[in-house]
């Protein structure tokens, strides 16, 4: 991919070591980019340390939390101190925050504060992070938002789950109204909506639904990060609006399960 190179990058949510963020973070640096990373914790500083050996003095790590305003201010001004102007935004956190337990419930249960944080989490967060660096984009006449987004909701939902969906799926809203706007800018914002991605706070269920994937497993972190660094590179510049699925062809599929125990015709042995 072209166009990466020198180029600064912000990607939150990256505190995981096997996470979507970190992944992709090195994808970034491995191009030859600078990149930025934060997360709730310090543990961000550990994931920048493993940064620093891949590339040294190319990276920049702060805690934040993207849910209050001024954290959100606090960490773009000091990635563009430390980096320069920021050329792309990854809009990767979101779902959970480190400590605070989520809460799942039917709409009809859903009390106004856990759908009010729901959103706050998974879109205002997005919405405030890629305000605060859109000047400095449009003034450079370039630049790239990336929002994760996720099957949930733009394309499939699940019970209990109503606040991540509206999010998730709102982030699409957000996606094509920030194309129109910035098209003459040279700045382009599409999302990823990842499937089934084994990651370290995946669940037992979860491994499993992804092991009923037309792939036949989970898809990992690494197999996302590359769909970031496409829609970042000049090669997407045409590309737009859009939403790219990595979910190893879940949502094309009508069963998703075995029938009365039966084995589907695609799967095996290891697909159990």
């Amino acid at each position: 991919m072209t166009g990466v190179k020198n180029r600064v990058v912000l990607v939150t949510g990256a505190g995981s070591k096997e996470g979507i963020g970190f992944a992709i973070a090195k994808a970034f640096l491995k191009a030859g980019a600078k990149v930025a990373i934060s997360s709730t914790t310090e543990r961000i500083f550990e994931r920048q340390k493993e940064l620093e050996a891949l590339a040294s003095g190319n990276t920049f790590a702060l805690p934040a939390d993207l849910t209050v305003s001024e954290d959100v201010l606090k960490l773009v001004t000091a990635t563009q101190t430390e980096l320069g102007s920021i050329d792309v935004l990854v809009n990767n956190a979101g779902m959970v925050q480190t400590g605070i337990e989520e809460p799942y419930s039917t709409l009809a249960d859903t009390p106004i504060s856990a759908w009010e944080r729901g959103l706050t989490l998974n879109l205002t967060s997005a919405f405030m992070l890629t305000k605060a660096v859109l000047p400095s984009m449009r003034e450079q006449r370039h630049g790239r938002i990336i929002h994760m987004s996720s099957v949930t909701g733009p394309l499939v939902a699940m019970p209990e789950n109503a606040p991540y969906a509206a999010a998730k799926a709102g982030m699409m809203g957000m996606v094509r109204t920030l194309a129109l706007e910035l098209g003459p800018y040279n700045i382009t914002a599409n999302s990823i909506a990842p499937g089934w991605i084994k990651t370290g706070s995946s669940t037992d269920e979860e491994i499993m639904a992804g092991n009923y994937t037309p792939v036949g497993r989970p898809g990992t972190p690494e197999e996302v990060a590359p769909a970031a660094l496409f829609l970042a590179s000049d090669e997407a510049s045409y590309i737009t609006g859009q939403m790219l699925v990595v979910d190893g062809g879940n949502t094309i599929q009508e069963i998703k399960v075995s029938l009365n125990g039966k084995e589907l015709p695609h799967q095996n042995e290891n697909h159990k």
